[in-house]
């Protein structure tokens, strides 16, 4: 299974009733709060074995599933 697909996996336990597009912004949809926020970057983390600092704590690193993506491949890309 690919990054984007166990990421679009994720958010949608969260993002119930509403098939959200890997570009849309997952904040916009009014589904998930703060408490997500958090659940996401411990997601990241251990799903892919990364460390998110907190220069990544920025809410464009996390609006979309493109974005989560994005943020995987470049931690993934510096630890190796």
């Amino acid at each position: 299974m690919d990054n984007k697909q166990q990421i679009r996996d994720f958010v949608s336990r969260f993002v119930r009733g509403h098939d959200l597009g890997d570009g849309e912004d997952i904040f916009a949809t009014g589904f998930v709060n703060s408490m997500f926020a958090m659940q996401l970057v411990q997601f990241v983390e251990t799903t892919f074995g990364v460390t998110v600092e907190s220069d990544d704590l920025d809410i464009d690193n996390f609006r979309s599933i493109d974005a989560i993506a994005a943020l995987v491949e470049r931690k993934q890309g510096a630890a190796v």
